[in-house]
């Protein structure tokens, strides 16, 4: 039999030690070590036995085998979390290409050194009477700051408490630290400290019941997740509901369900701007044993979070993608809200997607996965009709409320009328009558491919690349290139379909939105939410607080403010330029128009008033465009999967991105075409490579190719192989990355 070796991380908080060593695998253990177990070894001169964590197991030795020592055995314990943090890791290193060390930094995000808060306390040491007679002796002598404070301790006596808060002593009282350690030397007090973890959960709202009686369809979704929790077989779920159709009450009923039977809930949102409207949901209906992980808490906020994790102190955590390596004990429940979103895609390395990494977490913790969307991604969707994932559908609204009316413009009309306004006619005159009715309005500027594409102002045309079906890009030089091929052309002076001279790109922005409106109708009260409003922590939170509290007519945003939120008092919703992201030069613009504009419709008529939405659009009759204006999903899906069967696109295959970056346009440029041509000789197909949509960043060439195969597996083959010979290479001038179904392209 062959020798086994295992390649053993020893300490993933020492960055010296951060690299894996190599061990010798005991005849007992063949074959039995995975990824992620605890194992026993001997370490450094000493051979002192400590534990380590398994990378991986093969049959090369890296060193010399005689010098190889053997690891002990299989630690003698149960699985802890940092034991599944790291088997999850070494999964991700697999799926995603990364190193293990950039996998480990991702799952534990919050291990570094952080000041732990603590709360001080004077505490008592002396009886009443010897505390009267120290306040004699400083009244006598004149310390009237060490009497002030001997008054607040014999108070505090009196009352049975013994102890005062030391930030209270030198702010109330305004007693220096000095004074307070003259009476410790004297043997009147003693200081002691807590520890004490930071809370980033700050809500104004008292906490109430928050549980709402479920309708008989909810109530089927969750009981049928819990009798497969209970049988010990919890699944993938796939909740495909209506804009309004209740789908959170559904996520609360099943947290609070996995919370009686002694386990723990993440709840996944694609934006940080729905953390506030989704926590006050859960803080009304579980209180304080429910948390936040997001970008906006200091690294100590985070430390802390991680730290009320672990020792039980809170059971559900709410937060954007990065919440769900938070290192609970006990997983029972995963909830990726609006599974859709594009944001649930890591973009840098290794770019996992949260989806089936929270499978692979519910798989080490015997967890189930719910996934949530109006519009569920095509993966999710055919995934579910295949019937890897269970699917349910909600088809009404909580309200009994019907969707709105919409309304598509063709903006190409409106330019023939005389219209050159940014704002069609049919928005105006909707606009000015919610405002008359003390009604409110969102409009939504679509801008996602919004530096890409270039299309005929009068008839819509779009250049597009004669080989792909994408939209080209307008380069610095004049060129439209596309990016999956390399195809480019000069820019034309005129619509090749039209002729019209009006051949350009979009334009427009929220703040120009904003002074548009103004101008249209004075004294009109806007909030605008965009990148440049929502730099600051917690400004998500006031602007939608105050859009809530009435204080705006108008919410004038882009995608951020399509995405979940609830406002009972929207009745219209307005779509500015809503086929900008059609012509994005990305095989699932189709997918992502149809969601942006679903999303954005289902936004108004969520309360006791009807609600009305206007498209404008320069292709109306795109099917995109006309199943969102009918909110007609599955009428969209077999559509669009049509198109990805013809291409070979996701889901229906798979495709890897391999994406190359380099400091000299030459040397990029020739590495690129040795890994595409290494992946053409091992007998896979290749598209590309070609420069980037942006070639150069920061002084950074871009080069990106494609590979596509219908086997996810064939995919990690090629990224493994490539990975070797990189080292093979030794090319450390040019940065390699790998990313699998991307979600956007480069």
């Amino acid at each position: 039999m062959r020798e086994q070796y295992a390649d053993i991380i020893v300490d993933i908080s020492q960055e010296k030690l951060d690299k894996p060593f190599q061990y010798r695998v005991p005849l007992a253990l063949r074959d039995r070590l995975e990824p992620g177990m605890c194992v026993e070894i001997p370490f450094g001169n000493g051979n002192r036995r400590i534990k380590g964590y398994v990378l991986e197991v093969g049959e090369t030795c890296k060193f010399d085998p005689v010098r190889t020592k053997e690891l002990f055995g299989i630690a003698q314990k149960d699985a802890d979390v940092t034991d599944r943090m790291v088997a999850l890791a070494a999964w991700i290193r697999q799926n995603y290409g990364s190193t293990m060390i950039q996998a480990l930094k991702t799952v534990l995000p919050a291990r570094k050194t952080v000041k732990k808060q603590e709360r001080r306390f004077v505490e008592v040491l002396m009886n009443r009477e010897e505390l009267r007679s120290l306040l004699g002796d400083c009244l006598r002598k004149k310390q009237h700051a060490k009497a002030r404070l001997l008054e607040a301790l014999l108070q505090q006596w009196e009352d049975g408490a013994g102890a005062i808060p030391y930030q209270w002593i030198t702010g109330k009282l305004n007693v220096a630290s000095g004074t307070v350690n003259s009476l410790v030397r004297e043997g009147a007090v003693r200081i002691v400290s807590t520890e004490q973890f930071r809370n980033p959960v700050r809500l104004a709202e008292e906490a109430e019941g928050g549980k709402r009686l479920l309708s008989p369809d909810q109530r089927h979704i969750v009981d049928s997740v819990l009798e497969d929790f209970d049988k010990g077989q919890p699944g993938t779920y796939l909740i495909h509901g209506i804009t309004g159709s209740g789908k959170t009450e559904v996520y609360m009923e099943l947290v609070a369900e996995v919370l009686k039977r002694g386990r723990q809930a993440i709840v996944l949102i694609p934006e940080i701007a729905l953390t506030y409207q989704t926590l006050l949901r859960f803080y009304r209906r579980f209180g304080d044993r429910v948390s936040v992980m997001n970008s906006t808490l200091s690294a100590g906020e985070k430390y802390d979070q991680c730290e009320r994790a672990k020792r039980g102190e809170i059971d559900v955590i709410i937060g954007p993608r990065s919440a769900l390596f938070t290192p609970f004990p006990n997983i029972g429940l995963i909830v990726i809200d609006e599974e859709h979103e594009s944001s649930y895609k890591s973009e840098s390395t290794p770019k996992y997607h949260a989806r089936e990494t929270a499978m692979e977490v519910a798989r080490l913790h015997g967890a189930g996965v719910v996934l949530g969307s109006a519009t569920p991604s095509l993966e999710s969707f055919y995934r579910a009709v295949r019937g890897e994932y269970r699917l349910f559908t909600l088809r009404e609204r909580l309200t009994g409320g019907r969707l709105p009316t919409v309304y598509t413009v063709d903006l190409r009309e409106e330019l023939k009328s005389g219209n050159r306004s940014i704002f069609s006619l049919k928005l105006q005159e909707l606009l000015a009558d919610r405002r008359d009715k003390g009604q409110q309005s969102m409009l939504f500027l679509n801008r996602r491919g919004y530096a890409g594409f270039v299309s005929c102002r009068a008839c819509g045309e779009v250049m597009k690349c004669p080989h792909c079906d994408v939209s080209l890009s307008e380069h610095r030089d004049g060129r439209l290139v596309c990016h999956y091929c390399g195809y480019s052309q000069p820019k034309p002076g005129l619509c090749p379909k039209c002729g019209s001279r009006y051949l350009l790109g979009f334009r427009a922005g929220t703040q120009q939105i904003e002074e548009k409106l103004q101008e249209l109708m004075p004294g009109v009260r806007t909030l605008r939410m965009d990148g440049d409003t929502t730099r600051t922590k917690d400004s998500y939170e006031r602007i939608l607080s105050a859009f809530a509290n009435e204080e705006a007519d108008v919410l004038i945003g882009t995608q951020m403010i399509v995405k979940g939120h609830d406002f009972p008092k929207v009745t219209l919703v307005g779509i500015l330029a809503a086929d900008l992201s059609l012509s994005a030069a990305d095989y699932r613009a189709g997918e992502r128009t149809f969601q942006l504009l679903t999303q954005a419709v289902g936004r108004a008529g969520r309360g006791a008033f009807a609600g009305e939405a206007v498209i404008q659009t320069y292709q109306p009759e795109h099917y995109a465009v006309t199943r969102a204006a009918a909110q007609d999903y599955e009428g969209f899906y077999q559509e669009e999967i049509l198109y990805r069967e013809m291409g070979g696109y996701p889901p229906v295959a798979h495709m890897l991105a391999v994406q190359i970056f380099a400091g000299e346009e030459k040397a990029g440029a020739e590495l690129a075409a040795r890994l595409a041509d290494a992946v053409r000789r091992a007998g896979t197909a290749v598209l590309g490579p070609a420069a980037a949509s942006i070639g150069r960043i920061n002084d950074v060439y871009r080069f990106v190719f494609y590979v596509k195969n219908d086997d996810y597996g064939r995919l990690v083959q090629v990224k493994d192989l490539l990975e070797e010979l990189l080292i093979q290479w030794k090319n450390t001038t040019v940065q390699v990355q790998f990313d699998f179904d991307p979600v956007n392209c480069l």
